[in-house]
């Protein structure tokens, strides 16, 4: 989605590039408690919120009815909320890279008839290689923690839809909010923190391995 609003809203011919640009990215501003919130209360409310409202108005009320937040349901709905949020962000770094790209290709691809996707494909996909390695690690480091999500949607005890290696490490270390006895294992917790380090690493090394060819290269 980030690499698809950066190629539309790069396009010479597109209108309202500016307001575009800040309205995607205007969520990743907002705190990450406040944009939890908002879609607990405000999308997934079983009432009145956004998404019971919209699908009971297209004729979709079995749907409707459907507990977001619950179980079986509770990981897409943090993960669509996840994305509204950081959408923003990773489609400015794609943005900064596509703009770095020389127009002298768009202009000789436009002579030989090249049409949009041709061109996606044979000149700005090449070129923005690094900054594609760049935002797949970017996203790991952020979803490798996701503490704030994870506790926003499970606030008491975690559950399988929602737990991640640092909302783990804190249960381990701190104790769960329900639990009667709190039992500290630092030895765990420090391990769940050094497997976190070596997952950003492996998917560091993995990208810079797939993704052989730097920008400078071409």
């Amino acid at each position: 989605m980030a690499l698809l609003f950066a190629v539309i809203l790069t396009a010479e011919n597109f209108k309202g590039t500016k307001f575009f640009r800040a309205a995607i990215y205007l969520p990743n501003v907002v705190s990450a408690v406040a944009m939890g919130a908002m879609w607990l209360n405000y999308v997934y409310n079983p009432e009145f919120g956004l998404l019971h409202k919209t699908l009971s108005a297209i004729g979709l009320e079995e749907a409707s009815r459907i507990q977001w937040t619950g179980p079986g349901y509770r990981f897409w709905a943090m993960l669509a909320a996840y994305c509204f949020g950081m959408v923003g962000y990773h489609m400015l770094i794609f943005i900064s890279g596509i703009e770095q790209v020389p127009k002298d290709y768009y202009d000789a691809a436009l002579i030989d008839g090249a049409n949009a996707i041709k061109r996606f494909f044979n000149i700005t996909l090449p070129f923005i290689r690094g900054v594609t390695r760049t935002n797949i690690v970017m996203w790991t480091v952020f979803t490798v923690g996701f503490f704030v999500w994870g506790q926003l949607f499970s606030p008491v005890n975690l559950s399988n839809d929602t737990v991640a290696p640092m909302n783990y490490m804190y249960q381990i270390v701190f104790g769960a909010a329900a639990a009667a006895n709190i039992v500290r294992d630092s030895g765990a917790g420090a391990a769940v923190g050094v497997t976190m380090m070596i997952m950003v690493v492996l998917v560091f090394l993995a990208t810079s391995f797939i993704v052989r060819k730097d920008d400078s290269e071409m």
